[in-house]
């Protein structure tokens, strides 16, 4: 990047540039292709300047989950840049990373997320796995997220190795060709059997700042399908199937069928949660167990499976609740 120095403050006053974004870029999120190139803006500068409609593609306002497209001409308007002072990743996080690895080949790397680390860094936090991750790999591999869990769930997260393999990835997720299967403890006996919850989610943001998602039918389509595993008087453990991946979506439908999930502080229910407590829970009960999708490599079908957490599975042996085998 070229631009003027602010001795003072080491910031540097970037010009107003235009991009043409070629075939390596393609299906990738304008957020996430911003953040590639802006390092010293924070995240939360780079969605305000989406959201501003300061970043155009084409010359035209776009949204922060627009996918750039071969051709398109990106405007990126005059910024401050204040260059990043964060650290390394700590060596325990780095190692933690690669010791989580379930699956890898050459072009992905399917990893089981430990709950209370972020995906990646922001909201204050300087590293997330993908930072430590390729901190601990060097600049020999490109990774990239594939797509995203929150910070208090565990599990199943999928890292692209190659520019190919996550345009071919994010075309699965959209196309609904990505399997994924969640184990959560929710309130109550489970009643019904299986049965799936069809209800639009609308996001919103209070004016802390904080992201809320409620059923609301101005919203976009939703649907989980909850099948209960082992039914309980006070809780049951159910696996989730989202068939469309909007923001808290398990959470949301869940609470919505009367069953909000245990350690939920945002949507669940605090009596329920102070009742899990004393079982032992200190952490939201959602585990991505399972990931299938087909390998853009080759063609084949890969099935990867994280197997519940320890701390999770002492809390169904108080409850009395029995948990599945993950192997695939």
């Amino acid at each position: 990047m070229q631009g003027a120095t602010d001795s003072g403050s080491g910031a540097v006053s970037m010009a107003a540039r235009e991009l043409v974004i070629d075939e390596h870029h393609a299906g990738q999120r304008i957020d996430n292709f911003l953040m590639s190139r802006l390092k010293g803006l924070p995240r939360t500068r780079i969605y305000r300047i989406l959201r501003r409609g300061e970043v155009r593609v084409n010359k035209g306002r776009i949204r922060q989950h627009y996918r750039l497209k071969s051709g398109d001409v990106v405007r990126i308007p005059p910024l401050r840049m204040v260059p990043s002072t964060s650290r390394e990743a700590p060596p325990a996080l780095k190692t933690l990373v690669e010791e989580r690895i379930l699956y890898e080949d050459r072009g992905l790397i399917v990893l089981d997320k430990p709950s209370g680390v972020a995906v990646h860094g922001g909201s204050g936090r300087s590293h997330g796995i993908i930072e430590a991750l390729r901190e601990a790999r060097g600049a020999r591999e490109h990774l990239e997220l594939v797509h995203r869990i929150d910070r208090d769930t565990s599990g199943c997260l999928l890292i692209a190795k190659r520019r190919s393999v996550l345009t071919a990835l994010h075309a699965a997720f959209r196309q609904r060709a990505v399997k994924k299967r969640y184990l959560v403890l929710v309130k109550g006996r489970w009643r019904g059997g299986a049965r799936s919850v069809d209800a639009a989610l609308q996001k919103n943001v209070l004016r802390s700042g904080e992201r809320v998602v409620g059923v609301d039918a101005r919203g976009k389509a939703g649907r989980t399908r909850f099948e209960p595993f082992s039914v309980g008087a006070a809780a049951s453990l159910v696996h989730a199937m989202p068939f469309t991946g909007r923001t808290h979506q398990i959470r949301v439908h869940a609470a919505s069928a009367g069953h909000p999930v245990a350690g939920d502080a945002k949507y669940g229910d605090k009596a329920f949660n102070r009742r899990m407590r004393a079982h032992g829970l200190r952490r939201l009960f959602l585990h991505a167990c399972e990931l299938g999708f087909d390998n853009p490599l080759d063609g084949t079908h890969v099935v990867v499976a994280a197997p519940l957490p320890a701390e999770l599975r002492a809390v169904l042996d108080r409850l009395a609740l029995a948990w599945p085998d993950e192997k695939p």
